[in-house]
């Protein structure tokens, strides 16, 4: 098909290096790079991180030295790009900013949660780039914003707190879940010596792994040692936040810092613990949670929007304040001792549209 014919998108990524929004990058990709009918320009940090076949790629390094050079590539360098273009169709933002660009028509995807995190002077001591993130991050969504037909979030909660944030109008924001594969179920390993509560996560000082230690400290204090295991993905020399825990909670017994872990131990640990934690201040989705629901095993989360959307469908659950350890703790004991009465099945709710299941649809409401 010849190139004139064809509608012209382009995919702006150029913080876009690691973890989920690379994820999300990939797929984004690897699904328009099998549409013939349209011709695709990709602005990426580095092309190797995420090379499909049949993509214009622009490589931009630098726009990652620095804020400034960010702000510099999203409202400078890309408009000057986007003029060497005869039309660009749909410019599609993949990482939060609306750049100032000539198209047609613009769109944004929202991932960072953070605007809605409330921040503590902990946060600031800790990690002062998570309370400044959050900070800018209200700046980048609200800047430039109506120049977009649409924005897209992962949830139904994140449409109406950026709508609320920025006044955009909801019936413009797609709300539009990620796609991901489940790990492989397994069999049972070797019965654990004793039950297991697991969080899996990263450390950063929003994920709140305190409350969960504080609450594995006060139940050790009640049952005594050697009746669960609370373990965790940090070993206490990650950051400053980690050290910190590993200096405050260290001397409980039954915590086990363990680390980062493999993919392929982390579906281990699926497998064989008795209840997934979950008690993140903010999360644009949790993805742990969408991964071990599917065992059917009781898991305890924080009561804020993200979970209970993201743990829609599973079986036994239980909500707890997310700073509360002392109900983290009852929650906990209620497993050990098979009360199950707090833990519920979750409904499944459908948001009102806007929705895109998959790329198709998303792009499908994007350029039509």
């Amino acid at each position: 098909m010849d190139i004139t014919f064809r509608k012209h998108i382009v995919i702006s990524a150029v913080n876009i290096r690691k973890g989920g929004t690379l994820t999300v990058l990939k797929d984004c990709l690897s699904y328009l790079s099998g549409r013939t009918d349209l011709h695709v320009t990709a602005l990426v940090h580095d092309r190797s991180l995420c090379e499909e076949p049949g993509i214009s790629y622009i490589e931009i390094p630098w726009s990652t030295r620095s804020w400034f050079h960010r702000l510099w590539c999203e409202y400078v360098t890309m408009m000057r790009i986007s003029k060497r273009f005869a039309q660009v169709d749909l410019w599609f933002s993949l990482h939060d900013t609306t750049p100032r660009v000539k198209a047609l028509r613009q769109a944004v995807y929202c991932h960072s949660s953070f605007p809605f995190l409330k921040c503590s002077w902990q946060d600031l001591r800790m990690d002062a780039k998570i309370p400044l993130f959050a900070r800018f991050t209200r700046f980048a969504y609200k800047f430039n914003s109506r120049r977009n037909s649409y924005m897209v979030v992962q949830q139904d909660w994140m449409r109406k707190g950026l709508s609320g944030l920025i006044g955009f109008p909801e019936q413009r924001i797609v709300v539009a879940p990620p796609a991901f594969s489940l790990p492989e179920s397994r069999e049972a390993g070797k019965a654990a010596a004793a039950p297991i509560f697991l969080y899996p996560s990263s450390p950063d000082c929003h994920k709140n792994f305190e409350v969960l230690l504080e609450a594995s400290g006060i139940l050790e204090s009640k049952l005594g040692t050697g009746r669960f295991r609370t373990v965790i993905t940090l070993d206490g020399s990650e950051n400053r936040y980690s050290r910190a825990l590993k200096a405050r909670f260290g001397n409980i017994s039954s915590v086990d810092f363990h680390g980062f872990m493999s993919k392929d131990e982390l579906c281990s640990f699926y497998t064989d613990a008795a209840c997934l934690v979950f008690p993140s201040r903010i999360e644009t989705w949790g993805l742990p949670i969408s991964e071990f629901l599917p065992t059917g095993k009781p898991m305890i989360l924080s009561d804020l929007p993200y979970a209970h959307e993201t743990a829609a469908g599973a079986k036994q659950v239980a909500f707890f304040p997310c700073h509360d350890a002392e109900s983290l703790a009852r929650r906990m004991g209620d497993v050990l001792e098979g009360r199950m009465a707090a833990f519920a099945h979750i409904e499944k709710h459908a948001p009102a549209a806007p929705v895109a299941d998959g790329w198709e649809e998303l792009f499908g409401l994007l350029t039509k």
